[in-house]
């Protein structure tokens, strides 16, 4: 009996042994990875390297192959990989034993101030092991910035043009908080990072181009930086107030600006004085029962360019809203839609329109001003002095002195180049047909005829 009770533990001690020294080939082995993502936080003054380590984990009582473990990025990557302390962009066929694990160890070497990198770097390491595939997520700074991760502005503040600024996860400014940015600055911002103003946002830009204030996505190398829908836009909610954007530019956005409900004020909710909306996916301005004042605006190339819903109130003057189709936008929704109503619930409308023109090409719109009325609230819609493309003219609006379907004349329009220069040709029915509306500048900051001005926001000079 004690032989063979010897030869039974024996036996147990050899199969466990055995079980041990087997490799694991199941799905669903236990697997742990100690990190879905490295972020390299460091912001490099000058160039400099820093790592960031993960450790893969065999939780199971038999031995555990990694068919591969890979830098995605490969041998140019700026990312560098060692695994248990040898370098390489992949390795095969790596063994870890039961209740073990291995590290690995990546490395980023940064030139801040080579300007031909982007501002976030991204690679990933991808690890394989019986049949499924688990990535890394590797995410480190480029280029030498103010870098903000769902930044809050709890008191008021104000950016200068030091450095530029990149928005990760998103930026919140709080009721009764401002935000100022100044002339120059550059705001970039990551594909999943809405701006959003609950207080106030005063944008401080100026007419020369090195001192308006850009905001865009934050990929900058080809093809992406052209991209709409790069970036979620600027969100105004309810509380928000005296709101002013001078000379700024909104691009690639999925929706450049979103704005909803009355001011809480006496104040417009949002003024926009000489500034660019452009390549805006699915619209440029989308107002709910909001207020704008806008001046001497370049609104184009987005899926809807003016969605103005719900009624409000509303000045528009001296700007140029338009469309041509190409292989980012399908232009298929009129460049300016206004209605007093939403969701079958009707509010005070007052619009005017005045030295504007309404404008779109090679798309699936017959009509690119489009007003619609239901119920019996207050409704007031002015067009004076504006070129329009409209099949059908709107109903319930007052109109004076509108040029129909006659093509404005642009500079130069390229679709497949992506180059659009909206200032008016020699000739243009749109020049000298304006009415003075007491704006001397256009959106260059150039003098406006005395008297009688062109139509849109660029002046024949």
């Amino acid at each position: 009996m004690k032989i063979t009770g010897l030869l039974t533990l024996s036996l147990l001690i050899i199969l466990y042994s055995c079980r041990k020294d087997s490799f694991i080939t199941s799905a669903d082995a236990r697997v742990t990875i100690s990190a879905d993502t490295l972020k390299y936080d460091t912001v490099f003054v000058t160039t400099g390297s820093t790592y960031r380590t993960f450790k893969i984990i065999n939780e199971n009582n038999q031995k555990l192959l990694l068919s591969s473990i890979k830098l995605m990025g490969g041998p140019s990557s700026i990312f560098k990989m060692n695994v248990d302390g040898i370098a390489g962009t992949q390795f095969n066929n790596i063994e870890i034993n039961a209740n073990d694990s291995v590290y690995v160890f990546v490395q980023v070497n940064v030139n801040p101030n080579a300007a031909n990198l982007p501002f976030v770097l991204r690679d990933s390491v991808e690890v394989e092991y019986n049949g499924n595939k688990k990535l890394v997520q590797l995410e480190a700074w480029g280029q030498n910035a103010h870098f903000f991760r769902d930044k809050v502005i709890n008191a008021s503040e104000t950016w200068n043009n030091d450095l530029p600024y990149v928005i990760l996860g998103s930026l919140f400014v709080n009721t009764n908080q401002t935000l100022t940015i100044n002339q120059g600055c550059r705001i970039y911002v990551h594909a999943d990072a809405p701006i959003v103003v609950n207080g106030t946002l005063v944008v401080n830009g100026l007419k020369d181009t090195v001192d308006r204030v850009y905001f865009q996505g934050d990929r900058l190398d080809e093809p992406y930086k052209d991209f709409p829908a790069s970036w979620p836009g600027i969100f105004f909610q309810a509380s928000s107030k005296d709101n002013v954007l001078t000379y700024t530019v909104i691009k690639n956005a999925f929706q450049a600006i979103g704005i909803t409900d009355p001011s809480p004020n006496a104040n417009p909710k949002l003024v926009l004085n000489e500034c660019v909306i452009n390549n805006a996916y699915d619209a440029g301005i989308i107002s709910i029962n909001s207020s704008i004042r806008a001046r001497n605006c370049l609104i184009t190339n987005c899926g809807k360019n003016l969605y103005l819903a719900k009624g409000g109130d509303y000045q528009f003057t001296h700007c140029t809203i338009a469309t041509y189709a190409s292989s980012f936008i399908e232009h298929k929704d009129p460049v300016l839609t206004i209605t007093n109503f939403a969701n079958n619930t009707s509010e005070n409308l007052t619009a005017v329109f005045r030295n504007c023109i309404f404008w779109g090409e090679n798309g699936l719109v017959d009509d690119e001003v489009v007003v619609l009325k239901n119920g019996n609230t207050a409704f007031n819609v002015n067009f004076d002095y504006n070129l329009w493309k409209v099949q059908t003219v709107p109903q319930n609006i007052t109109s004076n002195q509108i040029i129909n379907n006659q093509a404005p004349l642009f500079d130069s329009i390229n679709t497949s180049r992506y180059y659009y220069d909206f200032r008016l040709q020699t000739g243009s029915p749109a020049i000298n047909k304006g009415v003075n509306a007491g704006v001397i500048t256009d959106l260059d900051g150039k003098p406006r005829a005395v008297g009688i001005p062109d139509l849109g926001c660029f002046e024949k000079q």
